[in-house]
């Protein structure tokens, strides 16, 4: 089963990612440098890679239109 997430960085940029494996995919997040470490978890969901290749897509699409900042 393939998870999608949506983290909020701590330098204010948030980051999208899917993984297998969503505890250890989180544990490795939280091994990056200090202004990349997550400190929230905007959005997890289960969903097939396909699926959640184009939901992805269209989440960043409606927050671009929305002027937010995707780093």
């Amino acid at each position: 089963m393939a998870w999608v997430y949506l983290l909020r960085c701590a330098d204010g940029t948030l980051y999208c990612g899917w993984t297998v494996d969503l505890d250890a995919r989180l544990a490795a997040r939280a091994q990056q440098p200090e202004r990349r470490r997550r400190i929230g978890i905007l959005l997890a969901t289960t969903a097939d890679e396909v699926e959640s290749q184009a939901w992805v897509g269209a989440f960043l699409q409606a927050l671009a239109l929305l002027g937010w900042t995707i780093g």
